[in-house]
């Protein structure tokens, strides 16, 4: 009798519940065009860009895991140092892990995903995504998404936030399915990845 009970406690959720809840995942809509610069990035890095239809998966959110993320986030933006593309490469955009020690946000990005899927956390919960930061202008982080939610991990913050609480307008992501697919996530403006001062 109590699980029927608790079963239809959550069954009959209230609105304000189930936009809690709904809040906690970002909404994807229809398949996007890939950021300038990831076509070539798989090309030169054909491991990481693996194609193929995967099962999605979240990791479950534990303090564990929720240390992970801090540490990586704070190691990799403690140690690599923001510098655009044309002053370090020469070239408007180009995606690339920052094994010199400078980059710009995706590098950010890559290097952050990399270090959590060399430490066996599963790509399909590790998401580039492409956003509007606050001043408006085209940024990349990485989404975790996990069983207490997203997450971003940010070359321009400290913090680990839930994707809410960032400020953020968001563009496009990799599909939790397959790396090359992008999918839309409602702010259809061009959105070019710079780096930024943190």
């Amino acid at each position: 009798m109590a699980c029927a009970i608790l079963m239809g406690l959550t069954a009959h959720a209230s609105a304000g519940e189930r936009v809690q809840q709904a809040s906690l995942y970002a909404g994807v809509g229809e398949t996007a065009r890939a950021p300038i610069g990831w076509v070539e990035f798989c090309a030169d890095n054909p491991d990481d860009c693996r194609s193929g239809a995967t099962q999605p998966r979240d990791i479950v959110m534990t303090q564990t895991a929720w240390r992970d993320l801090l540490r990586v986030n704070r190691w990799v933006n403690e140690n690599i140092k923001p510098m655009t593309d044309v002053d370090h490469w020469g070239v408007i955009e180009k995606w690339s892990y920052p094994t010199d020690g400078y980059g710009d946000c995706e590098d950010y990005v890559l290097l952050k995903r990399k270090m959590l899927i060399d430490a066996g956390w599963p790509r399909e919960a590790l998401l580039i995504t492409v956003v509007r930061d606050k001043k408006g202008d085209g940024h990349a982080v990485l989404t975790v998404k996990s069983s207490k939610g997203e997450f971003i991990l940010d070359n321009q913050n400290e913090e680990v936030l839930a994707w809410t609480d960032t400020g953020y307008r968001y563009v496009k992501r990799q599909s939790q399915s397959d790396p090359n697919v992008w999918v839309s996530l409602g702010d259809t403006r061009p959105a070019v990845s710079t780096a930024s001062a943190r």
